[in-house]
């Protein structure tokens, strides 16, 4: 299915923490993290306030209801030209084109609007459509962490992907 036709992709915003909350609190984005169950969405609004300059967080709304959520850390120093992404899907939404619309935009960020030439990013070896979503946009699977998190009572594995920019 195509991106639907009323998805918005704007910046989150300190009044989103509600929403936010609730999104992180889903099994299947939870389950694509590192995320904790439960969290608090005091917390996810102090976060939003004090959000860093060089971290940009989107999000996907349809309908007035977030979909999904996606973040670009840019890093200082000599890794000033590198940026690390994450993102996770409501559960009602995957498979609809909101991931590959919030990845567009990252990555048009990092390249267009940051200069930045390399993105990276890690994703389990179990998710699948995501590493397909990754592999589409030129990133690559650069090695394998063993034993990366603790998910669902079982250590699981995380792939380390980048995309260099030319």
């Amino acid at each position: 299915m195509d991106t639907p036709p009323a998805l918005t992709i704007r910046a989150a915003r300190p009044g989103d923490a509600e929403a936010i909350a609730e999104l992180q609190s889903l099994p299947g984005v939870r389950f694509g993290t590192l995320r904790l169950p439960y969290p608090k969405p005091e917390v996810v609004r102090r976060w939003l306030e004090n959000m860093p300059d060089a971290h940009h967080t989107l999000l996907a709304v349809a309908g007035g209801v977030l979909v999904g959520i996606a973040g670009l850390d840019r890093y200082s120093g000599r890794r000033g030209h590198v940026g690390s992404i994450g993102m996770g899907v409501h559960d009602d939404w995957t498979g609809r084109g909101v991931g590959r619309r919030l990845l567009g935009e990252l990555v048009d960020l990092a390249d267009g609007w940051l200069g930045l030439k390399r993105i990276e990013l890690t994703v389990y070896t179990d998710n699948a459509p995501a590493i397909a979503l990754y592999r589409s946009f030129g990133f690559a699977v650069e090695g394998t962490h063993r034993g990366y998190a603790l998910r669902d009572g079982v250590y699981v594995d995380a792939y380390a992907m980048a995309r260099l920019n030319g």
